[in-house]
């Protein structure tokens, strides 16, 4: 059995919502940020950086929620979740995936945090150019999906899609979210019609971006 340290719409969405689409038994451990959880003791021990998620693999606390993705999709193999080694869109999705971690999770950093890259009377200036970088990707994204939808890779549904809405959903009260851009605001319908992000809203308390 998994065990997930999550907390409500943060980066552990992505790996509760693919433990649901795979049906592996887990548990749920929820961390209370606001209450500063994620720094004490006991959980920084599981994971040093203070973040969730955190996944518990046969007793051994793993993190990165891009990691935790893959390596999910790889020990169940059965949910066909992502290509296997050597398929022909292996290449696609392993570029999509690190391209999620490395460019668009930090640019939402930046969003939310502008303090920790700027002095104060660069904040907005943070803001502007993390939302740039954010913008770009849904219009590198709605192209992709354009020339070879309805998801990242063609007609296979995968934890790519599913992170990829979960990053949709931060931008949700931003100027110009996500669903500004015609095909990235159809895979989000499509994810969101799953079973899966409906059990996670009940079980998370989630309520916005239904």
């Amino acid at each position: 059995m998994y065990i997930l340290y999550y907390s409500p719409g943060t980066a552990s969405m992505a790996v509760h919502l693919a433990l649901l689409e795979i049906g592996a038994p887990h548990e749920l451990r929820r961390i209370d940020i606001d209450a500063g959880e994620q720094k004490q003791a006991d959980y920084l021990r599981l994971n040093p950086n203070g973040t969730v998620p955190t996944l518990v693999v046969d007793g051994a606390p793993y993190y990165e929620c891009l990691a935790l993705l893959m390596l999910l999709a790889e020990r169940h193999p059965e949910a066909a979740l992502a290509p296997a080694p050597g398929a022909p869109q292996r290449a696609t999705w392993l570029q999509w995936m690190a391209h999620f971690a490395n460019t668009l999770q930090p640019a939402f950093r930046q969003w939310f945090y502008p303090q920790d890259f700027a002095r104060t009377e660069h904040e907005q200036d943070s803001k502007a150019f993390a939302r740039r970088r954010i913008e770009a990707v849904w219009q590198r994204l709605d192209a992709h999906l354009s020339a070879g939808g309805p998801y990242l890779l063609g007609e296979s549904f995968g934890v790519a899609d599913l992170y990829a809405t979960m990053l949709m959903r931060w931008s949700r009260n931003m100027p110009k979210p996500a669903t500004a851009w015609p095909a990235v605001a159809a895979l989000a319908d499509r994810v969101r019609a799953r079973p899966s992000w409906r059990r996670l809203y009940e079980i998370e308390g989630l309520t916005e971006w239904v």
